[in-house]
């Protein structure tokens, strides 16, 4: 994996925007990398990575019970406080094809 570059969280770790792109990779299999265009399309196309990245580091690790659910690149992702992220791909068979809901 590469290293954090200015995006990432103060503590070092990666943002949320970064860590949805880190398990898409490792989902499909490739390097963080390749996560890009034109065989990917940008994050930004689906949520605004700033925002959601200022949404967790607002909140702080664990100290909210917020919750985005988004869709990206055929995969169901929830992003969680501590960047805490859930990959469901949407062609499996676990899959109801219905909007997650909690």
């Amino acid at each position: 994996m590469s290293t954090p570059d200015e995006t990432s969280m103060h503590d070092g770790g990666w943002s949320p925007s970064q860590a949805i792109i880190a398990a898409i990779a490792t989902e499909e299999g490739i390097d963080v990398t390749d996560v890009e265009p034109p065989k990917y399309d940008p994050l930004f196309t689906v949520v605004n990575p700033e925002a959601l990245d200022d949404l967790f580091t607002t909140t702080g690790d664990g100290a909210s019970n917020v919750v985005v659910h988004l869709e990206y690149e055929g995969y169901e992702i929830t992003v969680r406080p501590g960047c805490d992220i859930e990959v469901r791909d949407r062609s499996s068979s676990d899959s109801t094809g219905q909007p997650i809901e909690e």
